[in-house]
């Protein structure tokens, strides 16, 4: 059984162990395709650390902020605001 569930590194931890969070085994398949794709995108060009750090920013944020507070906090620290297509994405179907 998987010792933390929360924070980031706990999927990270479980993935590497091949356990879900709960304990039961991940199939192999799943592990598979997600280690063939992880390597894909280990070997991607970068183009600059802000760009990704807004774009996760945006990802998670958007499970936990409202679209007003989370544009304005990206506002407040210079990212460029929320798109409308984020917005449909993230917030659409709330």
């Amino acid at each position: 059984m998987m010792s933390s569930t929360t924070g980031a590194d706990a999927v990270d931890s479980a993935i590497a162990q091949g356990l879900d969070l709960d304990g039961t085994p991940i199939p192999s398949a799943k592990l598979k395709l997600y280690h063939e794709v992880m390597a894909l995108e280990g070997q991607r060009q970068r183009s600059g650390v802000t760009n990704t750090m807004r774009s996760r920013i945006v990802r998670i944020g958007a499970k936990h902020l409202s679209v007003e507070e989370l544009n304005q906090r990206l506002l407040c620290a210079e990212f460029v605001p929320l798109k409308d297509k984020e917005i449909a994405f993230y917030y659409g179907g709330k």
